[in-house]
Order: structure tokens, then C-alpha cells, then sequence
């Protein structure tokens, strides 16, 4: 399979302008990926351009720090299905996460679920793992979403920079390890998205080889044309 087929493109940057993303969404049709990840307010012009495609309609919910009301989250997610998104990427409650707050967390992914489930959309559940201090906060997410029926877990938003000691900002974003750690405490019929910080064709297939279905990435163009050179 190519690995066109396994990415998300993603137009989420907050200076996009309408024709940025219309672009955004003639280049993923073009190169046939699994979907464009937009903005929630750009859904109607995304499904406009992908009409009669087989690239997927996708948004964010709660983006991208999550502590959005569950109530928000849920209208946030109908909203966009009924405008045309078939697949949502809602971003967890962070910091009742980093709180042990489990059920509140499992609450709200659940209803999110629920409400896209409902309409025959798929949910990517997003940990932001930069912000999360350990692997059993991951592990327990995981579980959770599994139980809430979420159809993937997810790294990262892409915009999850962490301040550091001397004041300035970084980001990892998706990571091997993180990938693997994800992929082993999920159940086959959870997957997993690779997002953040993935730019070459080498980061992506390894990501695949590692147990990703998807991968959220706006270098796209980049990563297709490496892809073509390898194989000659």
C-alpha cells in the first residue's frame, strides 16, 4: 500500500486561509490519502472539494488542548458530522487525566464516541503524550479508550509544546517508543495514529512498520515524492 493511503493531511494551522485549504484539500485528493484533518469551521469547504473522493473528511474536537466541556465536545463533534466529517480527533481532558480523574476521562471520550458512532463516524482519541509523565498514564488511556469504544488512540495534536526548564517551548510529538507502547495495549480493533513532528517518508513508513494505521502529517507532498524517488 502506498503511504498516501495511510495519512491524515492535516490543514489545522490557525493562519490557514480558505484557499490555503482548498488547495490543502486538491493536493490530498490528488495523491488519494486517507483523509484531510481540518479545522472545525472549515468542515463544509473540505467536504465541498472532496466530494466524489475517496479522501475522508476529518476535524478536531476539544482542539488542541481538551479541556473543553464534555457538552461542547459532544455538540462540537454532531455539528461536524452534520456538515460533512466522517472522521473526529478529539483531544483528551489533559489535566483530569494528570489529576486521576479516570472517570470523568472515560466519560468524555465515551459520549464523544457515542455521538460520532451515531452518525457512522470514527473517533481518534489524541493523549498529547508530550504532556504525559509516564507510561502507565498512557497504558491506562489506552484501556480506556478501548473500553469507551474509540476506533484509534493518537499521539499528539501537533501543537502540545512543553516549557522547558530555561524558558523556551519544544515538542517531540509522535515517538517510536510511544507508537509501540500504544499499539501493545490496545486490542487490534483499536488502532493507532502517529502525529507530530513526522516530515519523511523514512519516519513515516517506520511508524507504520512500529503498528500505525494512520499518520497526521502536513509535510504530505514531501513524503509521497520521497516515497516515489525510493522506489524509483
Amino acid at each position: 500500500m502506498s503511504i498516501a493511503r495511510h495519512i491524515d493531511h492535516s490543514l489545522l494551522h490557525p493562519t490557514l486561509t480558505d484557499e490555503q485549504i482548498r488547495q490543502g484539500c486538491r493536493l490530498a485528493r490528488r495523491l488519494e490519502v486517507a483523509s484531510v484533518c481540518v479545522q472545525p469551521a472549515a468542515v463544509p469547504l473540505a467536504a465541498e472539494e472532496l466530494a466524489g473522493s475517496p479522501v475522508a473528511v476529518g476535524t478536531v474536537v476539544g482542539f488542541p488542548q481538551g479541556a473543553h466541556a464534555t457538552a461542547t465536545k459532544v455538540y462540537e463533534a454532531e455539528l461536524a458530522c452534520r456538515q460533512g466529517a466522517t472522521e473526529l480527533d478529539m483531544v483528551i481532558h489533559i489535566g483530569k487525566a494528570l489529576s486521576g480523574h479516570w472517570d470523568y476521562v472515560a466519560q468524555d471520550i465515551r459520549e464523544v464516541v457515542q455521538a460520532a458512532h451515531a452518525r457512522e463516524a470514527l473517533v481518534k482519541v489524541i493523549f498529547e503524550n508530550d504532556f504525559l509523565p509516564s507510561d502507565e498514564i498512557k497504558i491506562r488511556l489506552c484501556r480506556i479508550c478501548e473500553e469507551a469504544g474509540a476506533d484509534y488512540v493518537k499521539t499528539s495534536t501537533g501543537f502540545g509544546f512543553v516549557k522547558q526548564p530555561d524558558g523556551h517551548y519544544a515538542y517531540r510529538g509522535a515517538t517510536e517508543h510511544d507508537v509501540q507502547l500504544m499499539r501493545a495495549h490496545c486490542s487490534p480493533r483499536v488502532k493507532v495514529k502517529a502525529a507530530g513532528g513526522i516530515r519523511t517518508y523514512e519516519q513515516a513508513r517506520r511508524f507504520v512498520q512500529l503498528g500505525a494505521e494512520r499518520i497526521g502529517a502536513s509535510a504530505t507532498e514531501t513524503i509521497v515524492a520521497q516515497e516515489a524517488q525510493q522506489r524509483g
